[in-house]
């Protein structure tokens, strides 16, 4: 029996609503999905909507940003307790904690040619709080290298949702939705993986939603599903250059924001709001399904992770606009939808302990595979 490889991974996206912890053992390298707990903290609604205000230029912002994330840092470490606590484990029985932190700014490849990626967080202050090691700052290394710094997590999705035979697509719809296609026994043994941004998850369909009604999300897509689709705000929201460049690539709320939604809706002040609602749900379905399409072959399933995953009206969409391709929550293959992306981290964080290159060139644009992160001792 193999001794125990336990890390915690944390992560706090671009939905805003929280955080989400797993503590997992990778002992086993060929189910490397073993979680033992799992834990959420949500955000208060100051420091959510500091966080939220932070994406955007404003007064103070040092100041501002480094009170947010000694703030996020304690979250954070609660969330570690919360995992302890329930896998009756102590610190010193956890090799270490991976924590993304929350990006307020994405901007790769901008600017002076190298551009940033910046995520809230304060690794040191989290090892004191723990007295674990802490690996963070993921991405930057790999925007060094001339790639996007995201997504990362393209290879950690094939470590546990590839399968020999089939080609399946792992799409994580958090404020951001990312997709993975993975290689089946059809596809070409020289074809690249393929992982790349497909354009606003949640973050549009969040946003609208609180305006509208207070509720900070549209349950299970209810909302939504009493508006229809309008082709003329649809046509209006889906020209944007994004969508039509080819990956790598990867995006942001510096770009899908409120500011962007307001001026697309632009002659349609007099839509129902639930209207405008089924259609940021059909704009975000049409993202995604675009992005099965980048696949080497055809895709044979679809799995769903991230908050989105839980939007049936969302769901529904998917399913009917892929037609008899399967979509799929992540649970179905024996990872909770809202466990994947904090187990992504806690998996990036062992191959830095263990010095592995975790980036790849085909789904980052990068000059080739780097180690990531950097590692805060206890």
């Amino acid at each position: 029996m193999q001794a125990r490889q336990l890390f915690i991974g944390l992560m706090s996206g671009t939905s805003l609503d929280g955080v989400d912890g797993v503590l997992a053992d990778f002992a086993d390298p060929v189910h490397p999905s073993m979680v033992l707990a799992s834990a959420s903290r949500p955000f208060s609604q100051a420091l959510r909507a500091e966080l939220l205000a932070l994406n955007t230029p404003g007064n103070n912002e040092l100041h501002r940003a480094a009170l947010a994330a000694n703030a996020l840092a304690q979250v954070y470490a609660q969330v570690v307790a919360d995992l302890l606590a329930s896998s009756q484990l102590q610190a010193s029985d956890v090799t270490a904690i991976g924590a993304h932190g929350q990006t307020v700014r994405h901007r790769p490849q901008e600017f002076d040619g190298t551009g940033y990626t910046l995520q809230l967080n304060q690794p040191a202050l989290l090892a004191e709080l723990c007295g674990m090691d802490v690996v963070a700052d993921f991405r930057s290394r790999d925007v060094a290298a001339g790639g996007q710094g995201a997504p990362l997590v393209p290879p950690f999705h094939r470590a546990v949702f590839g399968h020999p035979k089939q080609a399946r697509a792992v799409l994580n719809i958090g404020g951001i939705a990312n997709i993975t296609l993975l290689p089946g026994a059809q596809t070409p043994a020289n074809a690249p993986l393929i992982g790349f941004d497909c354009g606003p998850g949640n973050a549009l369909i969040d946003a609208w939603c609180q305006l509208h009604t207070g509720a900070a999300f549209d349950d299970r897509g209810h909302w939504g599903a009493t508006g229809a689709v309008h082709t003329g705000l649809l046509a209006a929201l889906q020209d944007d250059a994004f969508f039509a460049k080819p990956p790598p690539k990867s995006t942001g709320r510096d770009l899908f924001n409120m500011s962007w939604l307001r001026q697309r809706l632009r002659g349609f002040e007099a839509l129902a709001a639930q209207d405008v609602q089924a259609t940021l749900t059909e704009l975000t379905t049409w993202a995604c399904v675009r992005a099965v399409q980048w696949a080497p072959q055809a895709c044979d399933m679809l799995v769903v992770c991230g908050g989105g995953a839980h939007n049936d009206a969302l769901l529904q969409r998917l399913q009917a606009a892929l037609g008899a391709t399967p979509v799929c929550s992540s649970a179905a293959l024996g990872v909770a939808p809202t466990d994947v992306e904090a187990l992504a981290f806690a998996w990036l964080a062992q191959q830095t302990v263990l010095r592995k290159t975790a980036s790849l060139a085909s789904v980052t644009g990068a000059q080739g595979a780097r180690i990531l992160g950097a590692v805060y001792p206890a």
